[in-house]
């Protein structure tokens, strides 16, 4: 059982990703806001208490694998990865700007502490599979884990992966669908309905879970769960809510991609750094 010590240094964390996340995004004057600030509850639990790394060896052999294949939410990576010393935070501010290493979508040969490009939706799912099988096959105890967008599970490949990934029994990918039910056009019941995402994985023949995906205990705890069990890969669920963490954003469809004023910057960091003074 975590700590509530342990709590409170992930909820801290978490917000301090998202205080950087509006910084950069303010600073170039526009960026996934809303799908990056739903997801750093889930990388402060990855990479405070479930992943094995080492900052200043982003290739070393014996890290955990994180494939974000919503890679248009880089910024909360960046963010996450500056924080844990894989880079200067400094390098925060150049945000897909000329020559920089942090691209608008993630980009392994530009980044450190990023396993795998991506940004073109559903690809993400085949490259974590595929790396998955290739450290079982090395007998390797590696985990991989992988990030999916809700709206991102409208795509034929994610599912594809999801056959050859049970047929596999790749119980050392655990996987995650950022389920904050709005995407770029619309609510995900308007654009593409998904209905049960966890009975569709399940009849996959997944381990499927479900979790608030703003509580770091039930995140960490589906997360045990699913490295508790030994024949099937595992999908998460989260329930989230796109653009969390700073009121004006929060479960709005307009959060997907957009800037922040001078004021609103203010404003934002004003309430985060509240929220982390309650804690």
């Amino acid at each position: 059982m975590l700590s509530a010590e342990k709590i409170r240094e992930m909820k801290v964390f978490s917000k301090q990703v998202q205080m950087e996340v509006v910084k950069m995004i303010a600073g170039l004057g526009v960026g996934h806001l809303g799908g990056s600030l739903s997801i750093t509850d889930l990388l402060s639990v990855l990479y405070c208490n479930q992943m094995r790394y080492e900052p200043k060896n982003p290739r070393w052999e014996g890290r955990d694998w994180l494939v974000l294949s919503k890679g248009h939410a880089g910024p909360a990576l960046y963010a996450t990865l500056a924080l844990k010393g894989f880079f200067p935070v400094s390098e925060l501010a150049t945000l897909n700007r000329p020559h920089t290493n942090l691209p608008s979508h993630v980009d392994r040969t530009k980044t450190p502490g990023v396993d795998m490009t991506c940004g073109s939706l559903g690809q993400g799912a085949s490259a974590a599979a595929g790396i998955a099988l290739a450290l079982r096959l090395d007998h390797k105890d590696n985990r991989v884990f992988a990030v999916f967008g809700d709206g991102e599970i409208d795509e034929g490949q994610v599912w594809e992966m999801a056959l050859f990934a049970a047929q596999r029994k790749l119980s050392n990918l655990i996987a995650f669908v950022d389920y904050n039910k709005l995407q770029l056009d619309g609510t995900t019941d308007e654009v593409c309905a998904l209905g049960d995402i966890t009975a569709k994985f399940r009849e996959f023949g997944w381990y499927a879970q479900e979790a608030d995906g703003h509580d770091v205990a039930a995140i960490n705890t589906a997360i045990e769960n699913a490295r508790a069990q030994s024949d099937k890969p595992s999908m998460i669920v989260l329930h989230t809510i796109k653009g969390n963490g700073w009121s004006k954003s929060a479960g709005q469809v307009g959060s997907h991609s957009r800037g922040l004023t001078a004021e609103e910057l203010e404003e934002a960091l004003s309430e985060m750094q509240s929220t982390i003074d309650s804690y």
